[in-house]
């Protein structure tokens, strides 16, 4: 099998931007971004989008390619994303898909489950009900309509909370039934190498990169976001934490320590969920030629 996709992986900070840029210069190659936030334009500062010297280093699909008010979710990016590589395998056997949202990377590497196709009626009726009664209501309804689901859902995130919810509806059956998690045969050699630091030295580029973003203007960039706080795309870490300060909810200092603090628990969050797959072989972001050498091991 010529045709490989190396997927570089880790958590938010670990350094995956500079050394997807090395890899795909290595292999004559391109970079599929796999990150839920930087596909959104206007999201650059919070998100720690790529600059302009990196996007033009290599060429980059599925970064700042949507605005903040476009309903995207895995399913899409999954056929979009493959379709993608499928054209680059054209001219390059070497594919690098970099980022870390672990539903993307899931969705490109094993497949989503064939989920019936939702009626807008019943979408707009379900977000109706969650405008009006608020995201507890939902809940208990997932609860009596599939409690597999309901203990294994953050039980926070209103967008998948509702997804199950609608699915549950229109397919008649719980969610989870549906869920097989049988991978799908792609058609290409997957290859995941995993990036990670010491907690403490992660933790500390985190805290840097937030104070960065801040110089760079991420409170601006957040109020200039404010009046679409509503939108799935800006419940995100860096951008919440603001709209609470612009709504007096708390003070400058406390939103800066909660965009920290989050950010952390979010590369815990990832970490966890990375942990789970046996596939991945990790290193640490300075063992780039360590990296190539197994990379090269692995096509030959």
């Amino acid at each position: 099998m010529d045709k490989t996709l190396v997927v570089l992986l880790g958590p938010t900070g670990v350094g995956k931007t500079d050394l997807s840029i090395d890899l795909a210069k290595s292999f004559g190659t391109s970079i599929v971004s796999c990150d839920s936030r930087q596909i959104y334009r206007e999201m650059k500062i919070g998100t720690a989008v790529p600059s302009e010297q990196q996007l033009a280093a290599v060429p980059h699909f599925f970064i700042r390619t949507l605005s903040v008010n476009a309903y995207y979710n895995s399913w899409q990016f999954e056929q979009q994303a493959l379709e993608k590589i499928h054209e680059l395998h054209e001219k390059q056997k070497v594919v690098v898909m970099a980022g870390g949202s672990m539903m993307y990377i899931d969705a490109v590497c094993k497949g989503i489950d064939d989920i019936p196709t939702i009626d807008p009626a019943l979408r707009q009726s379900l977000m109706n009900r969650y405008e009006e009664e608020g995201l507890e209501s939902i809940r208990l309804q997932l609860k009596q309509l599939d409690p597999v689901f309901y203990e294994q859902v953050d039980l926070n995130n209103a967008k998948r909370v509702l997804h199950a919810v609608e699915v549950c509806l229109m397919a008649g059956v719980p969610y989870s039934s549906l869920r097989t998690n049988v991978a799908k045969d792609r058609g290409f050699r997957i290859i995941k190498i995993g990036l990670m630091r010491e907690k403490e030295e992660l933790y500390d580029r985190i805290n840097r990169r937030v104070d960065q973003m801040l110089q760079n203007g991420l409170m601006e960039e957040a109020r200039s976001l404010y009046p679409y706080r509503e939108y799935n795309a800006l419940n995100t870490v860096g951008y919440k934490e603001w709209f609470d300060f612009f709504d007096g909810k708390i003070d400058e200092a406390e939103a800066i320590r909660l965009i920290k603090r989050n950010s952390r628990r979010y590369a815990k969050k990832q970490l966890s969920w990375f942990r789970r797959d046996g596939e991945i072989r990790w290193f640490h972001p300075d063992e780039k030629n360590r990296i190539l050498t197994y990379l090269q091991s692995c096509m030959e």
